[in-house]
């Protein structure tokens, strides 16, 4: 990895973040607050919050086995993926590489701040080399996404490969392990993120912990990235009741765990009644909450869904996914009615 310094755009390594008024008092007992402009009626919510979500890092931690330090929250994982371009990309001049085809957030990101995006073509397993997207870079380049499992094919990206990239790139490699969840023999890389300084993984409350409504996203990096993180980001960026709703949903890890136990057994069940549809021609392997499925006509089956109140995502304009519809995994309820429909076209 080159030197951090090296990475950062110049004017945000210089950067002088905003001091909240909450960050100033830092370390001291305080019960009269007259510093923000704020009203003193209507409490809690007339109170900026903790600006650094100290708690809910705290208890994140504990969950998610990363030390809070290294913990970056954001609103909805959006936000991290925008970071890493206005951290590290200078406009004009830097690109990002990807793997094709991915979530398509990274690329709007990349429009958005005039970085050149590099897609790199996975192979017909979904798979890719370290080679082949180290071979896409450049001088100029300062950070490789790969999405892991993936959206929209639904699979793990070779620990091997990524690990190589890792290993290999002076710049700065993020990791979207948006559903890890649900993939149940496999490590989630944030556990070494400690061991590489230049990897970032990304991870979500939307997916498994079915709190997509309250938008919270995680980063887990270096302290040194997640300062640079903190620098730039707006400084109450996840608000109060997005914050008090995650500790909520963080009491009960069980829960979550018995509903991934769910998904994962209809997941099964829908994939199988699925593959004996005689107009399916391929149902990918997964290890996502959802998966994708190539078939003879995926526009007039979406079509015929839309029409029946049931909607799915139709992939086929997306490269290596023609002709191919993405099915989420919803309640039994939902399934039956989504095969139900299916069967009776």
């Amino acid at each position: 990895m080159k030197n951090l310094q090296d990475l950062v755009r110049p004017n945000i390594w210089r950067l002088a973040p905003y001091s909240s008024a909450r960050d100033e008092y830092s370390g001291h007992e305080a019960h009269v607050f007259l510093d923000a402009n704020e009203n003193p009626y209507n409490q809690p919510y007339n109170r900026y919050p903790d600006p650094l979500q100290r708690d809910l890092k705290v208890r994140l931690s504990e969950v998610k086995g990363v030390p809070a330090e290294n913990i970056f929250l954001g609103n909805g994982s959006d936000e991290a993926i925008d970071l890493p371009y206005r951290v590290f990309c200078r406009p004009g001049k830097d690109n990002v590489v990807a793997i094709e085809p991915t979530y398509g957030m990274y690329k709007v990101c990349a429009d958005i701040n005039d970085v050149e995006y590099r897609p790199v073509l996975l192979d017909e397993q979904y798979q890719i080399t370290a080679d082949k997207l180290l071979a896409a870079c450049d001088d100029n380049t300062k950070v490789i996404w790969i999405c892991s499992p993936n959206n929209p094919t639904g699979n793990l990206i070779n620990r091997d490969a990524i690990l190589g990239v890792v290993n290999r790139f002076e710049g700065i490699v993020i990791v979207d392990e948006a559903y890890i969840d649900f993939a149940r023999d496999t490590e989630p890389l944030r556990k070494v993120v400690l061991d590489h300084p230049n990897l970032i993984v990304l991870n979500t409350m939307s997916k498994a912990w079915g709190c997509a409504a309250i938008r919270l996203g995680m980063a887990f990096a270096s302290k040194e990235i997640i300062a640079l993180y903190n620098k730039v980001k707006y400084p109450y960026n996840v608000n109060l009741l997005t914050q008090q709703q995650a500790m909520e949903a963080l009491k009960d890890p069980f829960q979550v765990d018995k509903w991934i136990s769910i998904i994962l057994q209809e997941r099964t069940r829908v994939m199988d009644a699925v593959a004996d549809l005689p107009f399916i021609e391929k149902v990918y392997p997964t290890d996502a909450n959802f998966f994708l499925t190539r078939m003879d006509n995926a526009q007039g089956v979406y079509d015929y869904l839309v029409n029946k109140g049931i909607i799915v995502r139709n992939r086929t304009r997306v490269k290596l996914c023609g002709n191919c519809l993405r099915i989420t995994i919803g309640k039994r309820s939902e399934n039956q009615e989504l095969l139900a429909a299916l069967r009776n076209m």
